[in-house]
């Protein structure tokens, strides 16, 4: 299973989401460099390192942003320890704003 499966199966059993698109935008990171690389080696954008995550859930009624921010961290604890680098998040409540 990919690391964006892997995003994806997490969230949909914890949030029964309305919405879900976790999109890898490690190729738009190629270049950059990551400090925690060791060497601090610029990343030539392959693999699974950068993802997107745009979520509507009832589960975030009455969240403030962080709040939602802090349960999806936890929810991909495991994937942010083993590989993914940076995790944008774009978390609503049914019948607010969303960017998509």
């Amino acid at each position: 299973m990919s690391t964006k499966e892997r995003i994806e199966d997490r969230l949909r059993t914890a949030l029964a989401p309305e919405h879900l698109a976790v999109i890898d935008e490690s190729h738009l990171h190629a270049g950059h460099h990551h400090a925690d690389s060791g060497h601090h080696a610029a990343f030539e954008g392959s693999g699974e390192t950068h993802f997107r995550v745009r979520v509507v859930s009832a589960a975030f009624a009455g969240q403030s942003r962080i709040e939602r921010h802090r349960s999806i961290n936890a929810l991909l604890k495991d994937e942010l320890a083993s590989g993914v680098h940076a995790l944008a998040i774009e978390a609503s409540a049914p019948g607010e704003p969303t960017r998509r």
